[in-house]
């Protein structure tokens, strides 16, 4: 599932975190680079399973409203179109996101009021409300309001993203990647999948060579980055000549090495792609005219580095 944009924000942090610490060791930052990557999927489960349990308090509350003291026609018989949807009674009942569920301790009992918040949310949205009165019900239907409904409702709400934060210091950032991968497995889901139907990997392994190839690429690239730091230092000084090296902002200056470790050393990643996803991970990761700053020095980097032979492409449609 992880696209290789999402494994370099994974190597990025972790090459933070490896120069602004003034204890830094290569082999403990890799450990936690990898162990971070994992528990992604953690943070994947917890908000599927908010999606499972919002459906549960929605059946709750139809069996409370029955027992009303004076219950509407309404009450008495309640439109089940949600709480009967097809996608979510598929993934409850999916082997492979029950053991994860239970390997992870995944619960959300005691968070009924950000539920509840959600829930009068969903209630109250125009979008739900076509969906309970479209006169049909499909799997298809089901799936996509699941996936509407989270990506509208849920994926970026402030309550649950500090809910997270206190789990995990890393999930703050962490949920701009595993956001839409929860979307891709809902998405993904089909609605002739049996129990036993394996939930996609973390490391995208299709069209691979090597079933590690995604995860050695994150590696190696934190390792190459950390090793040559020096060296790229040196390049980056020669072309910043109007900027000394400590008032360039420290994240540009690791996404700069970052990008020259690729550029240098993997030869089968276009030039263009590798400027391209640097200038996005700024955009995101550092100051609003890093961008610039970033696109002018690799830009000026990247012809001198061809002259000199050290970037060199190569495969089918690579070859300068």
């Amino acid at each position: 599932m992880l696209t290789r944009r999402h494994l370099r924000m994974k190597a990025l942090q972790a090459l933070y975190n490896y120069f602004v610490s003034q204890n830094s060791d290569l082999a403990v930052g890799e450990r936690t680079m990898l162990k971070s990557t994992e528990r992604i999927y953690e943070l994947i489960t917890w908000q599927l399973a908010f999606m499972v349990n919002l459906v549960k308090f929605a059946a709750k509350r139809q069996e409370e409203n029955k027992k009303k003291f004076y219950p509407t026609a309404d009450d008495l018989n309640p439109n089940t179109k949600f709480t009967d949807n097809q996608l979510i009674a598929k993934l409850t009942q999916n082997k492979d996101y029950q053991r994860k569920v239970n390997a992870y301790k995944v619960n959300w009992v005691d968070e009924d009021e950000m539920v509840r918040k959600v829930y009068n949310d969903m209630r109250s949205s125009s979008i739900f409300e076509t969906y309970m009165n479209s006169g049909k019900h499909s799997f298809d239907e089901d799936r996509s309001i699941i996936a509407t409904l989270f990506s509208e409702l849920v994926a970026y709400q402030d309550f649950i993203d500090y809910f997270y934060e206190e789990k995990n210091i890393y999930w703050a950032n962490d949920l701009e990647i595993a956001n839409p991968l929860v979307v891709k497995i809902i998405k993904g889901m089909r609605k002739n999948d049996d129990e036993f139907a394996l939930l996609p990997t973390l490391y995208n392994t299709t069209g691979k060579e090597e079933p590690d190839e995604d995860k050695d690429f994150m590696i190696r690239l934190y390792h190459k980055t950390v090793l040559k730091s020096n060296e790229l230092e040196d390049i980056i000084k020669n072309k910043a000549s109007n900027w000394e090296l400590s008032r360039i902002a420290t994240m540009d200056v690791i996404l700069l090495k970052m990008a020259l470790t690729e550029l240098m050393e993997f030869q089968s990643i276009p030039t263009k792609v590798t400027l391209n996803e640097y200038i996005e991970l700024s955009k995101y990761y550092s100051t609003p005219k890093s961008k610039v700053f970033i696109n002018g020095i690799l830009d000026k980097l990247i012809g001198e580095l061809k002259e000199e032979k050290k970037i060199v492409k190569t495969g089918r449609g690579l070859m300068d």
